[in-house]
């Protein structure tokens, strides 16, 4: 696949485009005259708005999120993406949850300004925002949900589209569960699983996924159990399937559970691997127990091995982000420069209003651009066209990519 993109990114550029917060928001203003850009931004100030986890158990992989956000809007003001405006990201954190991911999404689209919200982290808080921002036109394109309800409704069989301005670059969990249980049930040779899941829509969703294709391709699930997302003591659990001698475990659900679920899994006697899907996908996991030759899947390929991607890279690093990029940070660069491509067509040299917001839809509906992790477009559901997914191991205290390839059903 040819995944060849140019960004215009140096250090100075970036020097250049050091954040301005704003007062009393969350508004990270970048580019414009005042910051050496030689844009016109007479026309004043619009917002991309931005939903994630940035405090809390997940806050490693937001943070990584709203850097890249942060970076792909910094880009754009110094090239003048949107003609006669400057940018400004905007980023609420939802704490992981669906209530404040809710108020998140009030807040946004109650201002006249925002463009359009990247985001969210998590499914679960995905079908409270997605719902809000609909409701007036407002763009949404998440870099990291996976449940495929959010694009095609509960009724599998007859696929419908929930909400027409939910968009995301991240591929669903209907191909990332079969294509994990291809790996560990033909690849890895694992007969005798134990599937446990976090209850929640993510977690539970990638689970079922899982099992019906783990099934499919002969092998016993042998138990299905269910922990809290905020648990620490897996004993009960452990208890109920180590009679039951599974040769590996598949978890639903993220890395503060995963971690301390597989070191008590193995302090249990039950030296066998755990699986799990993009939510484990971070360092995080084996400092919290995750044990070496532990399984995972995530969505695209690892960025660090994308030719496409050695410019977002170079660009992030030189702009002296604190915290790393992670799991998402090339997926949510992508997800902000569609968006801000959308709008600078969908507005073209007239003022952004409520009645652009139509035309903002159709020109992002219509992406076919390409990115820092590959070619991007949608179809009719929203989702991406990209079906590319990546095997991780931990190797060395850290997930390294094992293979990447696009799912074929079988």
């Amino acid at each position: 696949m040819d995944r060849k993109r140019t960004v215009v990114a140096t250090a100075a550029l970036i020097a250049g485009a050091l954040a301005l917060t704003a007062c009393s928001t969350n508004r990270t203003e970048a580019g414009g005259a005042s910051s050496g850009s030689s844009c016109d931004t007479s026309k004043g100030t619009l917002v991309v708005g931005f939903v994630a986890p940035l405090s809390g158990g997940l806050s490693a992989l937001g943070l990584g999120m709203k850097n890249s956000a942060d970076l792909a809007v910094n880009e754009a003001n110094q090239q003048c993406k949107v003609p006669g405006y400057k940018l400004a990201l905007q980023a609420e954190d939802d704490q992981s949850t669906a209530q404040i991911a809710g108020q998140a999404a009030t807040k946004l689209a109650s201002d006249p300004n925002v463009v359009g919200v990247i985001g969210t982290l998590n499914s679960s808080t995905a079908q409270s925002v997605a719902p809000i921002l609909a409701q007036k036109k407002i763009v949404e394109i998440s870099p990291a949900n996976t449940n495929p309800s959010l694009t095609q409704g509960d009724n599998a069989a007859s696929p419908a589209r929930p909400n027409a301005t939910y968009f995301r670059v991240a591929t669903t969990d209907a191909v990332q569960g079969p294509f994990a249980a291809q790996y560990l049930v033909g690849t890895a040779g694992k007969k005798k699983i134990a599937v446990i899941d976090d209850g929640k829509t993510y977690g539970a969703g990638l689970a079922a996924a899982f099992a019906a294709e783990a099934q499919k391709r002969g092998a016993t699930i042998v138990a299905s159990e269910k922990v809290g997302e905020k648990d620490t003591d897996f004993s009960g659990v452990i208890s109920k399937i180590r009679p039951l001698s599974p040769d590996a475990v598949y978890y639903g659900g993220e890395y503060p559970v995963a971690g301390p679920l597989s070191k008590q899994l193995a302090d249990a006697g039950l030296n066998i691997p755990l699986m799990g899907g993009d939510g484990i996908v971070d360092d995080t996991y084996a400092s919290l127990g995750g044990r070496e030759g532990d399984l995972a899947t995530s969505v695209g390929a690892p960025a660090e091995q994308l030719p496409s991607a050695k410019a977002f890279i170079d660009a992030y690093n030189a702009a002296g982000y604190k915290e790393p990029f992670s799991t998402y940070g090339a997926l949510t660069y992508d997800a902000t420069n569609v968006l801000i491509a959308g709008v600078g067509k969908g507005v073209g040299t007239g003022t952004f209003g409520d009645g652009s917001r139509d035309a903002v839809l159709q020109a992002v509906q219509s992406t076919s651009m390409d990115g820092a992790t590959g070619k991007i477009s949608f179809d009719q559901f929203g989702d991406t066209t990209s079906k590319v997914l990546t095997i991780y191991q931990v190797k060395g205290g850290k997930f390294a990519p094992v293979e990447s390839g696009e799912f074929k059903a079988s």
